[in-house]
């Protein structure tokens, strides 16, 4: 060691300590470089990629926030759209139990009241709990077509003021509709006729103190019309029940005085007014009782009339003609079909004996046949053209002569061709007419009447004489058709001008018994059905027509007796 001390250790180095500068420059530009080059700024060095994040990383976070709008907007929509379904979710208990006691209530007919059980006020409580609940309003939406149904019942029952009460209601709750006006209109109108039916009970009270108690303007019959209208009634039935025990009290005295014509008569209008009087089983066994006491003379005076009819003895001043005895058994039944068709015998008998006296010439004889006949059958076909024949060879102007109520004009000797032609377009009409069945009916257009007119115009004409004599034939194939087809009202037309046409047939009491067969069925089935006053009416017909038949004494006994 040489012991000297360098120059620089005389002087030993004085420590700096770390300061953090000049804040207040910091702000400021960089000074010039102490070298005196320009100065180069050099960001700091960044791992690759890592310039663009900020940028990348604001766009999704801008993605993100308008997709979250968008869910948002779609989960307050559904919210809004299924806000009944998801309240449905929650528990509300006041709601579904106001909700249950309403459907309950439905459930019971409890439909309408004051006293906040009823459906139509615990529904709309309901609704006025959740307004827009479905369940509430489709309730009272049910309870307005219940009200409706009850209405109809009313309505049909003859209750008008409660109907018009529950049509009210359902008006309200349903807001109208054509079943609404459809109700108000019937109601309106059983209103009316209401009105009508008092007219028709004084109409009624009326006839009864008259005394007037059968016919269309009868007692009867209008109370009748006033308990179909309005069947509870009370007067009128009343009213119907003072008809029917006076009815009774005549029908009694009939039997009692031997006037089977009058007792009948009675009874049938008791028993088509009240099929279930109490004086009908009583009446119907002393009637039967006389009835079979008059049989025996009854059929003995049928039997004399064909005895009388087959030896001649026709018409005269005793009592032993076919005349007297057949008269005398319509006394005993007027409805007797034998003593009918007996009657008519006697007029053909007339008739042929009249175109004999023709045969000979004796038209005056010939004059005085007919005009008997026509008493007995004046709408003989038989007798009409027997009568045309007449006056067609008649030699001489006549007097005009009846058949029926409507003269015969004397026909002329000869026909011009205008006339001719009339009588053409006659029986032409005629024959459309019978296709109609327009055969005794109406007056003037029937095919009866027109065959008489083209006869009056030309005696001789053979369409004419043919088309009337042939009317007969047609009627039974009418009547057959309209049987076949159960249109039994027109069969019983067609059997009544068959009995005016050819009033000697026997073959009608054949064609009575077949169609007294089938009002007899249509009993059955009425009865069957529980139409009491249907089968009481269908058997008096059949009853017209064949009175023993066993069937109606069968049907009867059970009418009365409620089987």
């Amino acid at each position: 060691m040489s012991g000297r001390r360098d120059q620089h250790d005389e002087h030993p180095p004085i420590r700096t300590e770390p300061t953090l500068g000049d804040l207040d420059r910091l702000d400021a530009p960089p000074a010039p470089a102490a070298d005196g080059l320009p100065q180069v700024p050099v960001e700091p060095r960044r791992p690759y990629g890592r310039a663009t994040a900020p940028r990348r990383h604001r766009q999704r976070r801008g993605r993100g926030a308008l997709l979250l709008l968008l869910v948002a907007l779609v989960a307050v929509g559904a919210l809004w759209l299924n806000q009944n379904r998801l309240r449905g979710m929650l528990p509300r208990t006041d709601f579904n139990t106001v909700l249950t006691q309403a459907q309950q209530a439905l459930q019971d007919g409890r439909l309408d009241g004051q006293d906040g059980t009823s459906a139509r006020e615990l529904f709309q409580a309901a609704a006025a709990l959740e307004p827009d609940n479905d369940r509430a309003r489709d309730g009272l939406r049910r309870v307005g077509q219940a009200m409706l149904v009850q209405a109809d019942a009313a309505l049909q029952a003859g209750q008008l003021a409660q109907a018009a009460q529950q049509a009210t209601v359902a008006r309200e709750l349903l807001g109208g509709g054509s079943d609404i006006d459809r109700l108000d209109r019937a109601i309106a109108a059983a209103r009316a006729a209401q009105v009508h039916t008092v007219d028709l009970v004084d109409q009624a009270q009326q006839a009864l103190a008259a005394g007037k108690l059968d016919g269309p303007e009868g007692a009867g019959a209008l109370y009748q019309r006033v308990l179909r209208a309005t069947p509870d009634n009370a007067v009128a039935a009343h009213g119907l029940d003072q008809v029917g025990y006076a009815l009774a009290v005549q029908a009694r005295a009939a039997l009692d005085a031997k006037d089977s014509a009058t007792a009948d008569a009675r009874i049938e209008q008791l028993a088509a007014l009240q099929p279930n009087n109490g004086a009908l089983p009583a009446l119907r066994a002393l009637q039967a009782q006389t009835r079979k006491q008059d049989n025996g003379t009854l059929d003995a005076a049928l039997k004399a009339g064909q005895e009388a009819l087959r030896a001649g003895r026709i018409v005269g001043s005793g009592d032993d003609t076919a005349l007297a005895h057949f008269q005398a058994a319509l006394k005993l039944d007027p409805d007797n079909a034998q003593a009918h068709v007996g009657l008519g015998q006697v007029a053909q008998a007339l008739t042929v004996q009249a175109n004999a006296a023709l045969d000979d010439g004796d038209t005056t004889q010939a004059r005085k046949l007919l005009d008997q006949a026509a008493e007995l059958a004046p709408k003989s076909a038989d007798l009409a053209a027997a009568r045309a024949r007449l006056e067609r060879t008649s030699s001489s102007p006549a007097a005009p002569a009846a058949v029926g109520n409507a003269p015969m004009p004397v026909a002329p000797t000869a026909v011009s061709p205008q006339q001719s032609a009339a009588v053409a377009r006659l029986v032409q009409r005629a024959q459309v007419a019978t296709n109609n069945g327009d055969i005794m009916m109406p007056p003037g257009d029937s095919a009866y009447d027109l065959y008489r007119s083209a006869l009056a115009i030309d005696g001789n004409s053979e369409a004419a004489l043919h088309g009337l004599q042939a009317l007969p034939g047609q009627v039974e194939q009418q009547f057959n058709q309209a049987l076949a087809a159960g249109n039994l009202g027109k069969a019983g037309d067609m059997l009544a001008n068959l009995a005016e046409l050819a009033p000697g047939d026997a073959a009608q009491g054949a064609l009575g018994n077949r169609l007294a067969g089938a009002w007899l069925d249509q009993a059955e089935q009425q009865l069957g059905r529980g139409d009491r006053i249907g089968a009481s009416q269908s058997l008096e017909r059949a009853r017209k027509l064949a009175p023993a038949n066993p069937r109606v004494l069968d049907l009867g006994a059970r009418l009365q007796g409620g089987g």
